[in-house]
């Protein structure tokens, strides 16, 4: 995600694509709230109805799972670390509604410097799994610092059963031009690259912004980009984004802004897997599909290097882009690729940690219908996470509302599904209120 983007319309995408998501929409993710859902007071996130009114026939459960499987193939399973999760946060997933498994997934975006009454409201009855802050959310650190001592104290209220668990409070604080928050760290990732010690250089960063995020109540930054960039002013280096075109030096820097950042109290994200360091200058995700061309040997040896690195440092999170790797073997946008998610990051890698989106409402994924599709389509791929934003704030019980349709339609693997959120609600345990 880009620090001030210039939102463009995004332009057609693929039939096929759009068809299935057609089906997937008929089959059983509305657009909008089902009838029957009754909302909390003061809120506008309509929650499940019991069990047994959700459930739809035995024919719409079939279509809706046939309809993911013809575009994505089989859904992502429960990986080991998921299960171990799982089998520890079992008891406390049994507290909460469908509605809240969903909501306590869905990161939540909204307008404007105060906090919404709706969305205190959603955190108080345990809807919202994390916010993240943009530049329009924030004036001053004061300003900000209030803002999230209410969504906290919302979040520790007697009628939220996820209140053992701290919000994830997140923004894109990079460092340079990509700054939400004043502040450090000053330096780019490219004049890092560009300095005598990247390595220490990179370190400084990390401790900074773990210190000047944790000054105002924030526990996740959405730093570092990993991307390897090819030509000088392409779409990461436009922005000085990338710490270099050399793979090892991305890699060591990557690694000790982390360990750097995470020693500080703030989770790091590794973003944009598999990689978006050969996207020109005008290929953005937010604004249309972007193709990466590149052979399955150099993303494996050159851009998902940087990854090996800061999964041995100990990354808690990877965020997948929605770029086309159609040497990975799918035609698909990463995130909604299990192959890609499972298969080359969980698998490959060997990462055990949290997965999380890139912006939802991005332009690339207009193939793949509304909110609700492409958020159950995510989750079907093992995204863990789902960021519901674009270049507004989008309504965050349409993410969740995909996923507990899917859920409960048998689109979503119950036992995935859980997994996922365990091991989502073990990272938020990890961090500090």
């Amino acid at each position: 995600m880009r620090a001030e983007r210039l939102w463009r319309k995004a332009g057609g995408a693929a039939a096929t694509a759009a068809a299935a998501a057609a089906v997937l929409t008929v089959a059983g993710c509305s657009s909008g709230p089902a009838p029957g859902h009754v909302g909390h007071p003061g809120t506008n996130s309509p929650p499940a109805e019991s069990p047994q009114a959700a459930s739809p026939a035995a024919s719409q459960q079939s279509a809706a799972a046939a309809a993911a499987q013809a575009l994505q193939g089989p859904a992502a399973v429960a990986t080991p670390a998921q299960l171990a999760a799982l089998r520890a946060q079992q008891h406390e997933i049994a507290q909460l509604s469908p509605a809240q498994q969903a909501g306590q997934r869905v990161i939540y975006s909204y307008n404007g410097l105060s906090a919404p009454p709706g969305l205190l409201s959603d955190i108080r009855h345990g809807l919202v799994g994390g916010v993240i802050f943009f530049g329009f959310n924030i004036s001053s650190e004061a300003q900000i610092s209030g803002v999230i001592a209410q969504m906290i104290a919302a979040n520790d209220s007697p009628t939220n059963p996820a209140r053992g668990y701290p919000l994830l409070l997140m923004t894109d604080q990079e460092g340079g031009l990509v700054r939400r928050l004043p502040g450090p760290p000053l330096e780019s990732e490219a004049q890092i690259g560009a300095g005598a010690n990247p390595a220490a250089a990179a370190a400084a960063a990390g401790t900074s912004a773990a210190q000047n995020l944790r000054g105002v109540g924030m526990n996740v930054n959405l730093a570092p980009v990993l991307d390897v960039y090819r030509q000088a002013g392409d779409f990461d280096d436009q922005y000085q984004r990338s710490y270099s075109m050399n793979p090892q030096i991305v890699a060591e820097a990557g690694a000790s802004f982390i360990t750097a950042q995470q020693a500080g109290g703030v989770a790091a994200t590794a973003k944009h897997f598999p990689g978006l360091g050969a996207a020109g200058a005008s290929q953005d995700t937010d604004n249309e599909p972007v193709t990466i061309g590149l052979a399955a040997a150099t993303l494996r040896t050159v851009d998902e290097a940087p990854y090996q690195a800061a999964i041995q440092a100990g990354v808690k999170l990877v965020m997948v882009d929605w770029a086309s790797y159609p040497s990975l073997g799918t035609s698909l946008p990463a995130a909604l690729a299990p192959a890609i998610v499972q298969g080359q990051l969980e698998q490959g890698l060997g990462f055990e940690g949290v997965t999380i989106t890139d912006a939802l409402g991005a332009g690339a994924l207009q193939a793949y219908g509304d909110l609700q599709n492409r958020t159950l389509l995510a989750a079907r791929a093992g995204m863990d996470a789902l960021l519901c934003t674009a270049e507004k704030p989008l309504p965050g019980w349409k993410c969740a509302a995909g996923l507990q349709d899917g859920y409960s339609d048998g689109a979503l693997p119950k036992t995935a599904f859980e997994a996922q959120l365990a091991q989502l609600l073990q990272l938020r345990a990890s961090l500090p209120t």
